[in-house]
């Protein structure tokens, strides 16, 4: 009996080339697109899942109670080493503080640059998953002069030779021995290091940045009395049933007991698994375009399936006699129910394994555009669950549908042609093409928002000029001969101007909460995002001064402090001018209000500045490059690098690119949604082009009259197009509020964005009538165009 239903099924499908070929091609190109993006959205999910603390594991936060309601993510030393003595919840605690990257490592007369080098709690390794495949898990760090590294760099400095125990040196000439070699993290981990230092190193060295050190003399002995540097990743492994409201109530209570004037100081204790896709508020921050990109897969197979279904029940009509004959012979609706289920699942089958073969052969390129590395596995059972739900769910949609209705129909009626498509049918099936036409609006609609959204970011105005200008960090050996280094660059031809700051223009990250200025209320604690310059820095960069004036390089300007517009009004000034205003160890005045500036993504607001005179601490170098010398000045710059900095490595930035790489995840949404509304509107107009061929053929005695009888190719193809483009038409009104909402709701992730215009809406909707009007109108033409007496005789 199965043979018997294979060989009709294989007949059937072979005798109907089109439409088979329309409905494979169909079927593959949404399951491969469709499980592409699944893969991507599990990839997502997956961030800090697989660690086996993961359920117990919280990131630490603080919020303020300003009007922007900021939320902190790296926060103060203390709090880690606090928690852990005095709340019972607390089992654990570990802090990270990154170095900022571009860091030597040397081992022997091999010297490269490593960009994830950071300081960390030996505690760090018992709270996350590491593998070590060296040293003592339980005891990582044999001392402070010590640390750990990953398998890939010991790999990569010491080849097959045992690395433990070797000593190497990193950053400014310090001595470390490897204590321990742990396995990489996998790319779904945030905590993703390459070497790790102990942080007791951190607090031991006279370490100096912005005016703090900690040593015995010192107003802060050590970083556990550090109560104003914002810079530790800090993560609590709590019992199980902790309850995290009254843990954030004592991590609050904590800080403000050694802190007072920071009160209040809410804390958010944000569970690991939550932390990739969600802010600490537990607002957005991916989990949108995660949620977005999973429903695209589902409708992108829906797509496709919806030209199988609009395909199989539209032919119906034309296998009508073929169902009849075999009722008429005894067939039951079960064993009929049974070929077209078994025809479905032959055309399913081979869909799904060149779907398999088109995901392999566009894994390579899908994750150069996304980003990922993603990998289709056997031993990936999660994947295979979604693939396998999937392949089930889409099966049954397109298979049981049109094969209840093939087997329905009465055989006398049939054998005497009196069987319609029925007004349930071709509603259903004008509901399909609605569905489908929706989607493909709604993805060219948000594909043109982000790219506006882009556009708007990579245009608008940052509040200074960042363009054709080169910056890096000059390190210790360098930064003492700065004027020397400065001198020798002017000299070369292309360069404009050189300057000094402590800070990154484009990514300021350090904060600091040791504020205090006239007029401060009480219980207000206010967060600085400082900067250390020199005289030429805003001039350099040509930030507006709105009052006062800024540094002139005399020693007077080490008490003179420069303020942004926010925090002006943060602060509550209305003459700020003359008004003091401390920063950390700096007791100075308010000499000059700058204009606003944008110091981070666009999806941040525009936080509190202070710009501050020491070039002490200004340790990295901007050059501003004329047009067309960028080359010339960057082997300048290795030259002087390579005087001071010997055989480690240059590293060196244009501003612009580190721009765009700000928003790289933008941009890979917004080529990944381009790609994705493509093969939406591919799969619909193969829906629509089966459609106007069926209907072509249906129509072929009408046609054929109506020629006869003088009508004009022109109205021909009017008459078969008009339905469809009635379609289209309700698909726009459905697909555009849609599709308002949707981007809506994506463009309030950020600070400054663009307005959602009536043009995008226009152009979209053009686009689809055209493209719908394309696949019709061809077959419509061809249909028209064909000799009329032939059709007729046929018919």
């Amino acid at each position: 009996m199965i043979r018997n239903y294979l060989k009709t099924a294989i007949r059937n499908i072979v005798a109907r080339k089109f439409y088979t070929l329309i409905n494979i091609a169909g079927l593959t190109t949404g399951i491969a697109v469709g499980l592409l993006i699944l893969l991507w959205v599990q990839d997502e999910y997956s961030v800090d899942a697989f660690h086996s603390k993961a359920d117990h594991i919280y990131k630490v936060n603080i919020t303020d109670t300003g009007a922007h309601g900021r939320i902190y993510s790296w926060i103060i030393a203390p709090v880690a080493t606090f928690a852990r003595q005095e709340i019972p919840a607390v089992k654990d605690a570990a802090r990270i503080m990154g170095t900022g990257g571009n860091v030597p490592f040397a081992y022997r007369d091999k010297v490269m640059i490593e960009d994830r080098v950071v300081f960390a709690d030996a505690s760090l390794f018992g709270i996350f998953d590491f593998s070590f495949t060296g040293g003592n898990a339980r005891q990582p760090y044999a001392n402070d002069a010590s640390l750990v590294i990953s398998r890939s760099l010991a790999v990569k400095y010491f080849g097959k030779e045992d690395p433990i125990g070797k000593q190497v040196n990193i950053g400014n000439d310090e001595l470390f021995n490897i204590s321990g070699v742990v396995e990489d993290m996998p790319v779904t981990s945030a905590v993703r290091y390459d070497v790790f230092i102990p942080i007791q190193r951190f607090n031991r060295l006279a370490y100096k940045e912005g005016n703090v050190s900690y040593n015995s003399t010192s107003r802060l002995p050590s970083m556990d009395a550090d109560w104003h540097r914002f810079g530790f990743e800090t993560y609590l492994l709590l019992n199980s049933g902790a309850d995290i409201k009254k843990l954030e109530r004592q991590l609050q209570a904590i800080h403000e007991r050694n802190k007072p004037d920071d009160a209040p100081v809410p804390y958010i204790a944000q569970p690991l698994k939550q932390v990739h896709l969600y802010r600490a508020d537990g607002t957005d921050g991916g989990i949108d375009t995660v949620r977005i990109f999973s429903l695209v897969a589902l409708l992108i197979m829906l797509v496709a399936c919806i030209n199988y279904v609009n395909l199989s029940t539209a032919r119906a009509m034309l296998r009508a006699k073929e169902v009849s004959v075999r009722k008429m012979i005894g067939a039951a609706r079960f064993q009929l129910l049974m070929q077209f289920l078994i025809e479905t699942a032959l055309v399913f089958m081979v869909a799904v394994l060149l779907a398999v073969g088109v995901m392999y052969l566009l894994l390579p390129l899908y994750n150069q555009l996304s980003g990922k590395h993603l990998l289709l596995q056997m031993q990936n059972r999660q994947a295979w669950l979604y693939i396998g739900l999937a392949l089930l769910g889409t099966l049954a949609a397109a298979g049981i549908y049109p094969a209840l209705l093939l087997s329905s129909f009465k055989p006398l009626q049939a054998l005497k042609g009196k069987v319609t498509a029925g007004v349930g049918n071709v509603s259903f099936r004008r509901v399909l093409v609605v569905v489908q036409f929706s989607v493909s609006v709604v993805l060219i609609i948000a594909t043109l928002i982000i790219g506006n959204q882009l556009g708007y970011i990579r245009n608008k105005n940052l509040g200074y000029d960042k363009e054709n200008t080169l910056f890096f960090t000059m390190r210790d050996k360098m930064q003492p001969h700065y004027e020397a280094v400065k001198a020798e660059l002017l000299k070369q031809p292309g360069v404009l101007a050189v300057t000094r700051t402590s800070a990154n223009m484009l990514q300021n990250g350090e904060w600091t909460g040791d504020t205090d200025w006239e007029g401060k209320p009480e219980n207000k604690a206010l967060r600085f995002r400082p900067m250390w310059v020199d005289e030429t820095t805003i001039p350099f960069f040509k930030i507006p001064i709105l009052q006062g004036a800024g540094f002139t390089g005399s020693p007077a300007d080490s008490f003179h402090i420069m303020v942004n517009e926010t925090a002006v009004k943060e602060m509550g000034l209305t003459d700020p001018i003359g008004k003091r205003l401390r920063i950390q160890k700096v007791n100075g005045v308010i000499t000059a209000v700058v204009k606003d500036y944008h110091f981070s993504s666009m999806r941040e607001k525009i936080e509190p500045v202070a710009i501050l005179y020491n070039h002490n601490n200004a340790w990295r170098m901007y050059i501003k490059i004329a047009p067309g010398h960028s080359a010339k000045v960057a082997a300048a710059v290795e030259r002087e690098w390579k005087r001071y900095n010997g055989q480690v490595p240059a590293s060196y930035s244009f501003m612009e690119d580190d721009f765009n790489k700000l928003y790289l995840s933008e941009q890979r949404v917004s080529m990944l949604s381009w790609v994705f509304a493509a093969v939406t509107i591919i799969l619909s107009c193969l829906g629509l082009l089966g459609l106007a061929t069926f209907s072509a053929q249906v129509k072929t005695r009408e046609i054929g009259i109506r020629k006869v009888l003088g009508a004009g190719v022109t109205g021909i193809v009017q008459m078969l197009a008009r339905e469809f483009m009635l379609l289209v038409l309700v698909s726009l009104l459905i697909g555009m509020p849609l599709a308002w909402w949707a981007m809506n709701k994506w463009l309030a992730n950020f600070a400054y964005r663009t307005s959602i215009g009536w043009s995008v809406f226009l152009l979209a909707g053009i686009a689809a009538l055209l493209i719908a009007f394309i696949s019709v109108g061809f077959q419509a033409a061809k249909a028209a165009l064909a000799n009329p007496v032939k059709s007729l005789r046929s018919e």
